[in-house]
This record gives structure tokens, C-alpha cells and sequence, in this order.
């Protein structure tokens, strides 16, 4: 059955190796389960019902990206977004949350229309190879960035931003061990070692203090837990403030949409590109299905009360365990499900024993960059400013919207305007736009 269903042979995988990757990808995106609702809670949606509502939602999305294109790829409620949600639009804007989910209903019908019409993958296909490339690095730089943050190893400093953390401290300590092991297994081809280094590392904690006098990994109060109940958030968004609000609205509609559609992209470019499904000229076959999948997961998640599921990066972690079909989706969204009833089990998983796949699979996605042909400038400074700006700005949308702006600029500028596509020039004006979209809405406001 899992042959005719994801055609494992014909993938170079088999069941086991995709279960494994499955695992790996829901272990590294596990954290959502705890982050959404804590985001969310600020816009006044009660926290147990957002905890169902993070798990349906991803076990629904990534459920549909499984049957639809055999990608191994899992969606679930977008970081950065939901705060958005909860900072910009609820309390920045004085929307209430049932009103934004409104919004974010009007934006994922708006992003599937853009998928069913063919114009999102006339977006991605009109990316020139070398800035997909440039994506892919960037991303993998963004995923250890983050893994070395969440590990304590870079830490904010408010005379330069970052610095490096106290490797005294047992957790930080007990990271930086994890990484070397992690790169350990995966330099010496261990079937599940990512996988393998995170249950090592949880195992650790259990001897480990985090200086509050506990230990970093906790034996759960219980293992399993009755999930609570989503007839708080289901169904209970509503269009008051688009109808009353209609210039007001638009504003935050395109910027849900832009972050929506350009955040989908870039995980689909440095996903694919890792695992093999896209080809020498920077194609991805079923593409316009994932654009389908991705941008119904949009509706869906403003039926079930959260901000808006998206695709997430953290699937490399998965794609880097072996993952290379839909089977290791539907496993990430079997777990997503289970998590329902297994959350206090789950969340037993401390985040230095996370950190360390973050870092593993960023190095390994930031190896593509060696594709790039850097002595042009032409290719180097559109690549390297999209690659700087991901981890720098905590987003991709961002990065790949820096990039654009210099590409069309080093077009015009350069004497090469014939060599940039109009798509991209369009692109380029639309984030400029965006850039400057918190100039429109105090003008609006005002």
C-alpha cells in the first residue's frame, strides 16, 4: 500500500527511513504546539483551545500536502505571522481576533485563487535559478541561526545585537556537546541521527541542571492528557471590520497575503531543492498542487481559530533524516494528531535538545551555496544580500524580497535591464511597497 501510494522505490526510500524523517521533522517543529498559543493568547483567544487548534490545523495541512504532491513537507501556524496577528492587527490596529481571522480567511481565498489560476507559479518559476539558490543557503543560514540562539549560544547584546553565550552555563554546555554529537552521526551516516542525538540529549537533561533548580529535561506529571476543547475558536471569525473598515482592511490583507506567499515559496524552493524533487533548471513537478495544498491550509486555519498554517523550513530536518515523500508528512501529521492526547509527553522534549538538528540541517542546506557563481558580481550581490538578510531580519519573505529589489536594481542600473523579467520588476515594486507599508498604515490611521 505505501508503495502504490508514495512510490518509495521509485524515491530511493523505504517505510522505516520515512518514519524516521517524519519523527525528525515533528520533533524539530514540535515547539508550535507551545509558541502559537502563547503568541495568540495576546490578542485575548483562550490558550487551551488554541493547543487543539495548533494540532488540527497542521494535522490537516500537512495531511493535504502529503496526498496531494508526495513532498515531505509539513505545514503548521506561521512564526512571525501569528505575531502579526496578535501585535499589529489585534493590538496595534484594535481588531478583534474574530474579525482578523476574518482577514485571514479573505487572504487565503485570495492565495488560492492566485494558486488555481496558475499566477503563484508563474511567481516562482519567473525566480531566476541563481536567486533560488540563494534562498535555499539563506534559509539553511536562518534554521542554525536559529537552532544557535534557541541553544544559547548566540544571545542579544544591546550594544551589538548578538553575542555569544556562556558556555559555563550547564544547558548552553550541554548544546554545544549536542551539535558535535549531531554532526558526529550525520558525517558518519547514521540511519536516524538526528533523531538518535535529540533522544540522547533529552536522556542527558535529566542530569543536567537549568539553573532554577530543576533539571532541563522533567518527567511529565501525566503522559496522557484529554485535549481541550476548540468550540471557543471554531468557526467564530467574522467580516465586521471589513465591511465597516473596507480601506483600512486592504492594507492588512496584502501584507498577510505577502508574507504568506513569499514565506510558501521560499521554504518550497530550499525544501525541494534538498531533497531532490526540483530539477537542474529550478522546476518543481506538482508544484502548482503544493501551491493548492499550502494556500487551502490558509482557510482552514481561519475556520479552526489560529493564524494563518504555512509551510514550514524546519521540514529540512526531515528531508536531511531521509525523508524524500509524502510519507514522511502524513507521519509528522500522524504526530501532530497524537499530540493532542500526548502534549505533556512531548513538551517533556527540552530545546537544547532540538537546537542542535536546527544548526545540523542549516549547515547542510547552506552547502548550496557552493553552486553559486560569486565572482560575478551581478549573481553575488542580489545572492549574498538575500542569504545576510533571512537570519538578520527573522524572515524569508524579507530576504527574498531584498534580493528582488537588487536584482531589479543592478538591472536598471547596470545597463542588464533586458536580462531581468518584468515578473521580477513587478515583485521588486510590490516590496518596496511592503517595506513601507508601516508609513501607509499610520497614514490610513490618521
Amino acid at each position: 500500500m505505501w508503495e502504490k501510494v508514495f512510490r518509495l522505490k521509485e524515491n530511493g526510500t523505504t517505510p522505516g527511513r520515512e518514519i524516521v524523517a517524519g519523527l525528525t521533522t515533528f520533533a524539530a517543529m514540535a515547539y508550535i504546539l507551545a509558541v502559537n498559543p502563547d503568541i495568540l493568547k495576546n490578542a485575548g483567544m483562550p490558550v487551551p483551545a488554541l493547543v487543539t487548534a495548533t494540532a488540527l490545523s497542521a494535522a490537516i495541512a500537512t495531511t493535504g500536502m502529503a496526498l496531494l504532491t508526495n513532498f515531505p513537507l509539513a505545514l503548521a501556524p506561521g512564526m512571525g505571522i501569528n505575531a502579526f496577528f496578535a501585535f499589529t492587527i489585534c493590538l496595534g490596529l484594535g481588531i478583534p481576533w474574530p474579525s482578523a481571522l476574518g482577514l485571514v480567511f479573505i487572504n487565503g481565498v485570495i492565495f488560492l485563487l492566485l494558486s488555481v489560476t496558475g499566477v503563484r507559479e508563474k511567481i516562482l518559476n519567473a525566480i531566476p535559478l541563481e536567486l533560488k539558490i540563494a534562498v535555499s543557503a539563506g534559509i539553511g543560514l536562518f534554521i542554525a541561526f536559529i537552532g544557535l540562539q534557541n541553544g544559547g549560544l548566540i544571545v542579544t547584546n544591546p550594544v551589538t545585537l548578538v553575542a555569544m553565550g556562556d558556555l559555563t552555563k550547564p544547558d548552553v554546555a550541554l548544546f554545544g556537546a549536542g551539535v558535535l554529537l549531531t554532526c558526529i552521526l550525520v558525517a558518519r551516516n547514521v540511519p536516524g541521527a538526528i533523531i538518535l542525538a535529540m533522544a540522547a540529549i533529552t536522556v542527558a537533561g535529566f542530569f543536567v541542571p537549568d539553573g532554577k533548580g530543576s533539571a532541563l529535561t522533567r518527567v511529565p506529571e501525566a503522559i496522557v492528557s484529554w485535549p481541550a476543547s476548540l468550540e471557543p475558536l471554531f468557526f467564530q471569525l467574522n467580516f465586521d471590520f471589513v465591511l465597516s473598515n473596507p480601506f483600512k482592511a486592504l492594507p492588512v490583507i496584502l501584507t498577510l497575503l505577502l508574507v504568506d506567499l513569499f514565506d510558501n515559496i521560499g521554504t518550497l524552493i530550499g525544501v525541494t531543492r534538498r531533497a531532490g524533487i526540483m530539477d537542474a533548471n529550478g522546476h518543481v513537478p506538482k508544484i502548482g498542487r503544493a501551491l493548492v495544498a499550502d494556500s487551502t491550509a490558509a482557510i482552514i486555519s481561519s475556520l479552526l481559530g489560529t493564524s494563518t498554517v504555512v509551510s514550514y523550513i524546519e521540514s529540512a530536518a526531515g528531508v536531511q533524516a531521509g525523508g524524500r515523500t509524502g510519507l514522511t508528512a502524513l507521519t509528522t501529521a500522524g504526530c501532530f494528531l497524537l499530540a493532542l492526547f500526548l502534549t505533556p509527553l512531548i513538551l517533556m522534549i527540552p530545546a537544547v535538545a532540538v537546537a542542535p538538528a536546527l544548526v545540523v540541517v542549516g549547515i547542510v542546506m547552506f552547502e548550496g551555496v557552493t553552486d553559486l557563481d560569486l565572482r560575478k558580481f551581478e549573481i553575488a550581490a542580489p545572492a549574498i544580500l538575500t542569504i545576510l538578510t533571512m537570519p538578520l531580519t527573522f524572515s524569508i519573505s524579507t530576504g527574498i524580497g531584498i534580493g528582488l529589489i537588487a536584482l531589479a536594481a543592478l538591472g536598471i542600473g547596470a545597463g542588464r535591464a533586458r536580462r531581468v523579467t518584468a515578473v521580477t520588476y513587478v515583485l521588486a515594486g510590490i516590496f518596496l511597497l511592503h517595506f513601507f507599508q508601516p508609513l501607509i498604515l499610520r497614514f490610513l490611521g490618521n
